[in-house]
């Protein structure tokens, strides 16, 4: 990965020096600390793709040519022997540590980055602090504290999920990205389409393909996603009228609701 800001020394205070050598190698596609630190620093930057040699099998991909193919936890052998023959081999050992395993498989768990869809909150997330300031709280500590808090520090929200189940993502496009259609009602996909559909279940709609205005002769594909379910329930609101399709008149005169009731837990789904 030739890169002119990689191999260098960074310092954050989430490194110590009471466990092992204080020095830590940031792998920013493999850990939330590596990921934040990387990219404040600048090795990484948002919407770019992020150095990251194993696939969705846990099996190491190119650049690592020594282990292509084989599964990350049953590699450490071969790397650590490589380390060694270098002449850069410090130290070799086991440590006992707490370890997340899968408890349907009972295999071990990677912690690893997957492309995902956003909702660019981070661009409006002062006007939705403000708002909340607006938004009378009873206990007030709640909307004063734990909301503007969350609120204030709101990352952008990745709205896709990697399932079968789910509302599927409304995004067709070309195998490259270069040609991307977001569809907005059944109308619309059936004008492009040529395919009137009823069923808005993946396993319906995914079979739709729309012609490619930039390739004529090539068709795109709905995407694989779906749907985080948080999104569909702040959705609520609208969905329940079928707005702005119906109802439009009625919806506009009682949005947004005057009186919410809602339990803590739920605050930051429902209400964000």
């Amino acid at each position: 990965y030739p890169h002119h800001n990689y191999w260098r020394v960074l310092s954050d205070s989430y490194v110590t020096d009471d466990a092992g050598t204080g020095v830590v190698h940031q792998a920013p596609a493999f850990g939330e600390d590596d990921y934040r630190v990387c990219l404040a620093n600048g090795v990484i930057s948002k919407g770019e793709n992020i150095p990251c040699p194993v696939d969705a099998s846990g099996l190491f991909t190119e650049p690592v040519t020594p282990v292509i193919g084989i599964h990350v936890k049953k590699a450490d052998d071969i790397l650590i022997a490589l380390v060694k023959e270098n002449g850069r081999l410090v130290q070799k050992d086991n440590l006992l540590h707490s370890y997340p395993f899968c408890w349907r498989s009972d295999t071990p768990l990677i912690y690893k980055t997957v492309p995902s869809w956003f909702v660019k909150v981070e661009e409006i997330r002062d006007q939705i602090v403000d708002n909340n300031k607006q938004t009378y709280w009873v206990p007030a500590h709640v909307g004063e504290v734990r909301f503007h808090n969350w609120l204030k520090d709101a990352r952008d929200w990745a709205v896709s999920r990697n399932r079968f189940w789910g509302t599927p993502l409304p995004i067709w496009a070309n195998e490259d990205m270069s040609e991307v259609v977001c569809i907005g009602s059944i109308a619309q996909l059936e004008e492009l389409s040529g395919i009137k559909v009823d069923d808005l279940h993946r396993e319906t709609v995914d079979k739709v393909e729309i012609p490619s205005k930039n390739t004529p002769g090539t068709m795109l594909k709905r995407i694989d996603e779906v749907f985080d379910c948080w999104f569909e329930s702040g959705s609520m609101p609208y969905a329940q009228k079928h707005y702005p399709f119906e109802n439009k008149e009625s919806f506009e005169k009682g949005f947004p609701a005057d009186f919410i009731a809602e339990g803590l837990d739920q605050t930051r789904g429902w209400f964000y």
